[in-house]
């Protein structure tokens, strides 16, 4: 059978079950006092008072215990958040800022705060803070040794003071001490951040009042500071690993371009190596090497001659800056940059002999410059064998021509022709040109024109001779002219005339037309027409004074052919009122009284005579050649004068 408790037993258990309420409800120490209070209002005796006391006691013990947990379980749930956020590390500012914050929180102060040394100062800084007022304190600077925050990052030993004023442990300074009075701070603890046995900085937690920290706060303020460390030094390998990265990187693509720079010089140099021993003339030439570089390296190329002008590319594209740039090449034996232009020039004893001016839009490489230079030399080699090449074959060419224009009577020379490839029996135009100087020039250039046109040339004193396959002597005597004055840089004068071969033999004519031609060329001189070309039978009565067989059908051609030719159709007498008009020194009515017919009849047939003729038949030189057909036409038709 059960027993009933005693009232005393009752009250003792009534006790224990308020104080059992009161650690449930996690009441504050106060009112643990309750239960006593209401037992001694309720005039319970001394040995239930005491007992409730005991029960009390009891009570607050557990409830310290499980508060104690609570804080520890903050405290590791904090840490473990910590190290997840290290493990998934991206932003170490974030990291830190989190760190700082959790200190404030767990220890429960008013502000929380970081600070790194710095090596190279040698001083510690304001990393990171939270719950900071003054902008000051945030920029602060501490000199090693030098308030609590120096003196732990110098000793790497945890400290802390409830009253930082008051105590004497640290040397205060005047900036310092300001920062930390304008943010208001008094009770400090700080730990170092380690790395190993070196102290990278100091982690603080502080309050705005006196408060002393337990050594639990300590060394979970340890425990935070030990994360941030190891945060601090995985963020500097992190990016000593990227920057590692970033540097192979680098290295891998320049690496690469280097590679590709060498395996594309090489290329080039293959093809403009083969380019020389296929042979100037007969393999690659001069384009096909601009032809690599431009494939090779992009932009326009220009090559120059020895005198500066293009052999390929537009003389538009050059300037003074260039051929400054080709004289600096030459003496530097590198390339030169001036603006968006890249020029590689080759010189043989101190003469130019080529330059190669590459513009581009993009930066050129060493690597490719040496393509650019590489290219110049190649160019000059092929230019210096094209040279060797024309002046031997145009020794040979040169001294089949001296032999038909000086001595045709030698045995064989058609012959020897026809084994440079020239037929004389084919129709040839001999063109003889002065020039003023700078015979070499002129004979190179001659022998060039000769060879690529199939035909002969030779230099004799201030004069060239080309022979060259036409019948078009006039045409091709002011090309001569015109082109060699552009080569030379002045003016040179040249005369041609058909070498066609007569019932005498070619070689007899080639010797024929160099004399008219000569002769013509030296006409043109002394008629002031320098520089200037033409063929005796363009030079009117001059060239039947000139010319070698008076060619006096073709005079008569030129200057009154299409009247005479008018007059033969249709039985009119234009003729001979041209006769009557000059002989009566231009008169109309005279003309008509002489051929007594109306004047209206002479202006009409004046008119004709203007329709076949063109309108500037009465000028004084038109007039003069007219007159002298007229009278030539006479004397070979025995025509009377009226």
């Amino acid at each position: 059978m059960e027993r009933a408790l005693t009232p005393k037993a009752t009250r003792k258990t009534d006790g224990a079950y308020a104080y059992l309420d009161l650690l449930a409800r996690e009441a504050s120490a106060v009112e643990f006092e309750g239960p006593i209070l209401q037992a001694r209002a309720a005039g319970a005796d001394s040995a239930t008072l005491e007992g409730l006391e005991r029960a009390k006691v009891a009570a607050l013990q557990v409830r310290a215990v499980l508060r104690r947990r609570a804080k520890r379980e903050a405290e590791l749930s904090a840490l473990f958040d910590t190290a997840s956020d290290l493990a998934g590390l991206r932003d170490l500012d974030a990291v830190l800022e989190a760190i700082v914050h959790r200190a404030r929180q767990l220890l429960a102060t008013d502000i929380a705060y970081m600070t790194l040394n710095d090596p190279e100062r040698g001083d510690t800084y304001m990393r990171v803070t939270d719950g900071s007022i003054s902008a000051s304190f945030r920029r602060l600077r501490l000199p090693m040794g030098a308030g609590l925050g120096g003196l732990v990052a110098q000793s790497g030993t945890p400290y802390n003071t409830a009253d930082y004023f008051a105590d004497p442990r640290f040397r205060h300074t005047n900036t310092i001490d300001v920062a930390v009075h304008e943010e208001g701070l008094v009770a400090i603890l700080g730990v170092p951040l380690r790395l190993g046995t070196q102290v990278i900085g100091v982690l603080f937690a502080a309050n705005r009042s006196a408060r002393p920290f337990a050594q639990e706060e300590v060394a979970l303020l340890c425990s935070l500071a030990a994360h941030a460390a190891v945060a601090i030094d995985t963020a500097r390998l992190l990016q000593e690993t990227r920057a590692a990265l970033t540097e192979l990187s680098e290295a891998n693509t320049l690496i690469r371009a280097h590679s590709e720079s060498i395996e594309r010089a090489a290329d080039a140099h293959d093809r403009m190596t083969g380019l020389v021993l296929r042979g100037g003339l007969r393999g690659g030439g001069v384009e096909d090497v601009a032809a690599v570089v431009t494939e090779v390296l992009g932009g326009r190329l220009t090559v120059l001659d020895d005198e500066g002008r293009p052999l390929v590319g537009e003389s538009g594209d050059l300037d003074t800056g260039v051929f400054d740039a080709a004289q600096s090449s030459r003496a530097l034996g590198r390339t030169v940059k001036r603006g968006d232009a890249y020029v590689a020039s080759v010189d043989v004893g101190a003469a130019p002999l080529c330059t190669l001016v590459l513009r581009t839009d993009h930066p050129v490489s060493d690597t490719d410059q040496r393509i650019l230079e590489r290219a110049a030399i190649v160019t000059a080699l092929l230019l210096l064998f094209r040279r060797s090449v024309a002046e031997a074959e145009g020794r040979v060419r040169g001294e089949l021509l001296d032999d038909l224009v000086s001595r045709p009577e030698l045995r064989g020379l058609d012959d020897r022709a026809r084994r440079l490839g020239v037929d004389l029996d084919a129709p040839h135009v001999l063109v003889v040109a002065r020039h003023d100087g700078q015979r070499e020039r002129a004979a190179f250039w001659a022998s060039s024109q000769a060879t690529l046109a199939h035909g002969l040339a030779t230099a004799r004193g201030d004069e060239v001779v080309l022979l060259l396959p036409g019948d078009r002597p006039g045409a091709l005597a002011r090309r001569v002219a015109a082109e060699l004055s552009a080569s030379l840089g002045r003016p040179a004068t040249a005369g041609a005339a058909p070498a066609s071969g007569p019932a005498s033999g070619p070689v007899a004519a080639v010797a024929s037309a160099y004399a008219e031609a000569r002769r013509c060329a030296g006409a043109l001189v002394a008629l002031g027409r320098t520089g200037d070309g033409a063929s005796a039978e363009e030079l009117g009565f001059v060239g039947l004074l000139v010319g070698e067989r008076r060619e006096v059908s073709g005079f008569l051609s030129g200057a009154i052919g299409p009247v005479l030719d008018y007059d033969a159709r249709r039985g009119t007498a234009l003729v001979k009122t041209l006769n009557a008009y000059f002989g009566t020194g231009g008169s109309l009515s005279r003309t008509a009284e002489a051929l007594h017919i109306h004047v209206n009849t002479v202006t009409q047939r004046l008119d004709r005579v203007g329709q076949l003729l063109g309108e500037d038949w009465q000028e004084p030189g038109r007039a003069l050649e007219i007159q002298l057909a007229l009278r030539l036409h006479r004397l070979r038709t025995h025509m009377p004068d009226t």
